[in-house]
This record gives structure tokens, C-alpha cells and sequence, in this order.
């Protein structure tokens, strides 16, 4: 397990290169019946006359699996990944057979004036296919904690 790391670690272009996660077509299907039951999700064969023409994971069974693989080896922060806004896009789709990892980098660390036992981190993640194509890119702003030995007082 990597070290766990706050705020006071985290610098702008500190980077992270997660696990990965091999996503089949099963997967694809039992997450779109139970989050995402659209026909480019369900069917393949009906997906073939799709925009997608083909079988699509939903972007958000794209970004709950980015979010495992950040949790589990991605992004070692000592109190959890705690979200706090961001933005997503999925340029280009996931694909049954796909194997998945996220690469991050931090963008920003902007320490809380009010607060001086946190701050925010801004990253960059991206989803990577086996090919090295994104597909999707993650900017979230997240809650990140001081060492609590470190903890400046109020």
C-alpha cells in the first residue's frame, strides 16, 4: 500500500499512476440495468445502430470505476478521496474488453484561510484505455486534510 499522503505532501505536478481494471461486457450490461438502462448500454446488437455504433459503457459506470481504481491505487490521500465539485467529460467511449487505469496530477493546492486543518487539491485525472486513449477526464476539487500533528491553531 503507497504511503498516505496530505496536504502538506501534495505539490502542482505531483503524479499518480493507478491499478487497472479489465471491463467486459457483463459489466457494461448489469451496471446499465441498474443505473443507466439505455439500448447503447444493453444490447449490442442494438447498439451497432447507435450513435455509438457499438456497445457503450455509460460514462458513469466509467467514472464509478475511476473512482474504485483511485480509492484502491491511484490517489493515496490519507482521509479518502473527498470530492468537492469538478468537471467530467468522456471524450471517446468505453469498450467491452477495455482495460482501464487513471493517470493524475495535481494542478493546485490552495490551503483553506478559514479552515487551516484543510484545503483543496485540484486534479487532473484521466481514464486510459489499453491504447492510451482518454476516455475520461476527470478535474475534481478535493477536501484534503493536514496532518493532524501539523494542524495550525485557529
Amino acid at each position: 500500500m503507497a504511503a498516505q499522503l496530505y496536504l502538506e505532501d501534495l505539490t502542482p505536478g505531483t503524479r499518480f499512476t493507478s491499478g487497472e481494471h479489465a471491463l467486459d461486457e457483463a459489466q457494461i450490461v448489469a451496471f446499465a440495468k441498474a443505473y443507466d438502462p439505455q439500448p447503447f448500454h444493453l444490447d449490442p446488437e442494438t447498439a451497432k445502430s447507435t450513435f455509438f455504433q457499438g456497445l457503450a459503457a455509460s460514462g458513469w459506470h466509467t467514472a464509478a470505476i475511476t473512482m474504485r481504481l483511485l480509492v484502491e491505487s491511484g490517489l493515496p490521500l490519507a482521509d479518502g478521496v473527498i470530492g468537492a465539485g469538478g468537471e467530467i467529460e468522456w471524450p471517446r467511449p468505453t469498450r467491452p474488453g477495455d482495460v482501464l487505469h487513471v493517470e493524475s496530477e495535481v494542478l493546485e493546492v490552495i490551503p483553506s484561510r478559514s479552515q487551516p486543518h484543510r484545503g483543496m487539491v485540484v486534479v487532473r485525472s484521466e481514464t486510459l484505455n489499453q491504447r492510451g486513449e482518454v476516455v475520461q477526464r476527470l478535474t475534481p476539487k478535493l477536501l484534503v486534510f493536514r496532518r493532524p500533528s501539523e494542524t495550525v491553531p485557529k
